[in-house]
Parts: C-alpha cells; structure tokens; sequence
C-alpha cells in the first residue's frame, strides 16, 4: 500500500495554498455541462461571440430584433458556452517511486501533485479522474466533479496499491481505448521507464487530449553522488528483473568516463521530453520531489492561472 496518511493530503495549509491558483482552459470540446470553462460550441452562454442568420428551427430567442427593425434580415445573437474541462490525473505509482533516496518518495510526492491539480480542478466545477499508472493503468476514480467531492479524492489517493513495474506506453495506449471525452490528462511521472524515452514519446503522441507533463525528479537523477556511483557498484533494478538487467541487478566499473556517459544520457532523455513538449504545446514542469510542491506548481500559472 503507499501508505499515505490522508491528512498529508488534506492538509488544510497545503489546501489553502493551492485554492489561490486556478485551471483555466482556453477551449473546451463539446459535451459537458456548465462550468467556468470556455467551450467550442456557440449557444445560449453569457459572453456575445457573433451573428449568423437566422434557419428554420433555430430558437427565436435568439434573434436580434434590433437587427431586424433596422435592416429588415433574420439574424441570431451566439453567446460562448461554458463546460468543465474533464482532468484525468494519471500519477505513477511503479515500484521505482517508492524508493527512499532522499527526504521523499517520489511517489507520495507524484499523489501530492495530483490532490493539488485535482482540489483546483473540483474548486471551479471540472471532473476530475484518478488513473494510477505502473504496471497496468486502472480507474481510482471515474470522472466526477464538486468541490464536496475533495475529500473522496483525498481518500482515494491515500489508499492506492503501488503499481508494480513501469510500462507507461502501454498504460497510455490503454487509458486512450477508454475513448474518454477530450480533456486534459496530466501525466505525473519520472519517466524512467525500460523501454526508453523514445519508446514513451511515441505514446504520449498519440494521446489525443491536451497534456500536462510533470516530471519528478531529484537531482542525482542528473548527477548520481559520487560517493554511491564510483567503483565496483551493484545497481539493482526497484522493479526486478527487467530487459535491463534479467537478474534484476547489474554489476560494473563506474569511472569518470561512466560517470560521462550517463550525464550525456539523462540529458538526452530530458531533451526528449521537452523537444516532444514543445512540439505538442504540451504543459511541462520539472518538479523537485525534495522542494515544495505548490511553491513550484505556482510556476506554471501565469497570475494564478494555466491555460491548458
């Protein structure tokens, strides 16, 4: 189990401090109900957005009678709906996040963000879903919206199984065949995974909502402490056996040109992942799981706000 006390969840500092930042999407697909979300659909919404002529069938509430006395023509006034933006929060919860290399796991830290995105998300009316990614990708939480439903995610998030191994291509390929309403899914992860970044990027470009990436990491990710990467090392693999290392350790030399290689590799892994970013106007954020989590969170709103 994670093991993750609730009230490290529900804190009520910790929810102070994300209700001042807010989910803003820009536009929103067609579909849900009323909420503080712009949607693409024009109808009978506050915000005036333009005139189209009137058809047989169209709601005579609609028509601009002024137009009509001036110019003689049928024209209807469309006004901008609002909808929720459905958020699907998919925290990794792979045996690698949970071991203890520093003050905090990785993994509590990854469901930390999630109750942060997902109090501000249920605060202003959005659905929100937990699908915990490692192994296989399971439903926490279907969809469900309401700011009185902050304490069921609470509790949802502090009762999750770790997840076994990691394989997050396959997890997204079978969280896409849910065929869900279009949204913003958050993926919130290390990215480490055996099949390789490259292997991740091709998943992630086939998920068809908006993306969110948020990555956990610590900085011996980058720069492994010399007094444990030096010499004869045993590195054994969190998961198991792997197609890393079958045994589910690997012994070897590390030396300064070691040392060099794995630099250059883990810089070529985040290049990976901000190239594919930026590519897909995807959200990005390198989260220090030893560093406050909100405080950094904040970052990605500008005045309180991040339009997904």
């Amino acid at each position: 189990m994670v093991e993750l006390a609730r009230s490290e969840l529900f804190d009520a500092d910790f929810l102070e401090a994300v209700r001042q930042l807010r989910l803003v999407a820009s536009r929103v697909p067609s579909g849900g109900r009323f909420a503080e979300q712009r949607s693409q659909t024009l109808g009978q919404g506050i915000e005036f957005r333009d005139f189209r002529p009137y058809t047989p069938g169209d709601d005579l509430r609609g028509v601009d009678w002024n137009i009509y006395r001036r110019l003689g023509r049928v024209f209807l006034r469309l006004f901008e709906e609002q909808e929720d933006l459905p958020v699907y929060l998919l925290p990794d919860l792979s045996m690698s996040g949970f071991v203890q290399e520093g003050a905090h796991l990785r993994a509590h830290v990854g469901l930390k963000t999630a109750m942060a995105l997902g109090a501000i998300a249920l605060g202003q009316h959005d659905s929100v879903g937990v699908f915990p990614v490692g192994q296989d990708v399971s439903i926490a939480m279907p969809p469900t919206s309401g700011a009185n439903r902050l304490l069921h995610l609470a509790e949802r998030l502090s009762t999750l199984e770790a997840g076994g191994g990691t394989r997050l291509a396959h997890c997204l390929e079978r969280f896409g065949a849910m065929n869900l309403r279009r949204g913003l899914l958050v993926l919130i992860s290390d990215f480490f995974d055996p099949a390789g970044i490259d292997d991740v990027v091709r998943a992630l470009k086939t998920v068809r909502h908006k993306l969110l990436l948020v990555h956990l990491w610590r900085a011996t990710d980058a720069e492994p402490n010399p007094a444990d990467f030096a010499g004869d090392v045993r590195l054994v693999d969190a998961e198991g056996a792997s197609i890393i290392a079958p045994s589910g350790h690997l012994d070897m030399y590390v030396d300064d040109e070691v040392r060099a290689r794995y630099r250059a590799a883990f810089q070529a892994f985040e290049a990976s992942l901000h190239t594919f970013a930026a590519s897909r106007q995807a959200g990005y954020l390198k989260l220090d799981v030893e560093s406050d989590v909100v405080a950094q969170l904040a970052t990605l709103f500008e005045s309180g706000r991040l339009r997904a």
